[in-house]
């Protein structure tokens, strides 16, 4: 027996389902519609009649059900019918035992906040590429204006945000602006890692993740921070837009900020943005991969083989890049400083061999590198900020930001317009670009796996290619 019904969805004042007393079940597009059809017995020998759904309207699920019965009538193994979404994303999940720590965060984040409040109370049998539509749809109008209420979807996924967020800062967890179409892609990679699974361990019929349509995925291209863009900034407060890259003056500012701050990690700030490395690929870094002997100094960027070296983005990543002087210099001196470091930390010292480490040896978190970048910029604000405020003399503000007066006096000479610390991977490439370099030059210094993508990127941002990268970089001169 295979057959085709409607279930209501209306709600009471308590918030549950009215079902079958519902007053309203026969207007048009009141419910939802599901079928039900009979499958082989199970091994036991009792009947197995699975519900299917919810489906948008009759035809769709009279659709479902003819392939439901042809599937059930092929001789093919039926799926377990009591599986559901939640319980085997969290079984795949917890198999996946050789996932590097910031990608098991990065999944249990898919999993736990989108994709269990969207499709988890499903069976695994039943879920269908509509379901996924409908995620991704209710994933789009988060933190956006709603047009009329939100659908169920949506009002799972709010709910589960809030849940999540109790007691906590929600501002600290979570950002306030709309989901990226990149992180709906990313959300269902994950998905479609673990239905791809599934369907080969045969326990779904086919995959559903092969044939939904994703949100377009939007390019954010860099723009670049002009005295009319920094100055507009000053005045409102509001970026350009979301990628932004400074100029090779802000570079050298910026440098010469850490720098007279003594900031312990400038050499890596400084091989970030004049090498373009990626947080993963600097932390990752290691002394048997540099050569500072050779005529050519070179860095080699790869992968390491344990669970907790930092992974990289793409088979590209696994590069070559070329160190200019400056870099070699500061990288000889790093040594120098890190040997230092191990010999004060004594036994206690971790050998990891990364050439960027903690004070005891130990590989640096690439959250802690970003959080120290976004302090140094907050530090020059404040400074330059209270410099111009009545009553904050050069020997207070020394005292009071426990900076050296030579970095005080030079914060208040011009503004840092903010960025990220991966938009210097940007900077990288303009100032390549800057110098002449050529474009396939730069695709392979960044890693990308494409051209045309540095391409498309890149070649509008710096609209004049004339001095080399390093005489771009205007620094400020040093008191004897």
């Amino acid at each position: 027996m295979a057959y085709t019904f409607r279930r209501c969805h209306c709600r009471d004042e308590t918030g549950k389902f009215i079902g079958q007393t519902c007053p309203l079940p026969a207007k048009r597009d009141q419910g939802s519609w599901w079928v039900r059809y009979d499958v082989p017995p199970d091994a036991d020998g009792r009947r197995r009649r699975p519900r299917v759904g919810p489906f948008a309207n009759k035809t769709l699920a009279e659709k479902e059900l003819i392939k439901l019965v042809a599937e059930a009538n092929s001789g093919r193994p039926i799926p377990d019918r009591k599986l559901k979404v939640i319980t085997y994303l969290r079984q795949w999940l917890a198999g996946k035992k050789s996932l590097k720590p910031s990608t098991r965060i990065s999944y249990t984040t898919h999993i736990e906040l989108y994709l269990i409040p969207g499709i988890g109370h499903l069976l695994l049998a039943d879920l269908r590429e509509h379901h996924l539509g409908a995620l991704y749809e209710a994933m789009e109008k988060i933190n956006r204006p709603l047009d009329g209420e939100p659908s169920e979807t949506l009002r799972r996924l709010l709910k589960a945000r809030a849940r999540t967020a109790q007691g906590e800062d929600a501002d600290a967890l979570y950002s306030r602006r709309p989901l990226t179409s990149a992180r709906i892609r990313c959300v269902h990679a994950t998905l479609s890692s673990a239905l791809s699974a599934a369907y080969k361990q045969r326990k779904l019929s086919h995959d559903p993740s092969k044939n939904v349509e994703l949100p377009a995925a939007k390019r954010r291209r860099p723009l670049l921070w002009t005295p009319e863009r920094v100055a507009r900034w000053q005045e409102t407060g509001a970026r350009p837009g979301p990628v932004m890259v400074w100029t090779p003056a802000q570079v050298g500012q910026f440098f010469d900020f850490l720098e007279a701050c003594e900031e312990r990690l400038y050499p890596l700030y400084h091989v970030v943005a004049t090498r373009g490395l990626r947080r993963a690929e600097i932390c990752g870094a290691r002394w048997q991969d540099i050569d500072l002997t050779s005529p050519t100094k070179t860095l080699s960027i790869l992968e390491g083989e344990d669970d907790d070296e930092p992974g990289l983005k793409t088979d590209a990543s696994w590069r070559v890049t070329t160190l200019d002087a400056t870099n070699v210099t500061l990288l000889k001196a790093w040594r120098k400083e890190q040997s230092e470091e191990k010999l004060a930390a004594g036994e206690a010292w971790v050998d990891s061999g990364r050439i960027f480490t903690k004070p005891s040896g130990e590989p640096l978190d690439p959250d802690v590198i970003s959080q120290r970048f976004d302090r140094a910029l907050i530090r020059h604000a404040t400074i330059r900020r209270r410099h111009a405020e009545e009553g904050w003399s050069l020997e207070r503000l020394a005292q009071v930001h426990l900076a050296p007066k030579r970095a005080v006096t030079l914060a208040p000479q011009a503004p840092l317009p903010p960025v990220r610390l991966h938009d210097l991977r940007h900077c990288a490439a303009t100032l390549m670009l800057a110098a002449g370099s050529d474009m396939k030059v730069v695709s392979a210094t960044l890693g990308h796996s494409q051209y045309w993508f540095t391409a498309d990127t890149y070649t509008s941002v710096v609209p004049e290619l004339a001095e080399a990268a390093v005489a771009l970089i205007p620094r400020a001169a040093k008191s004897s």
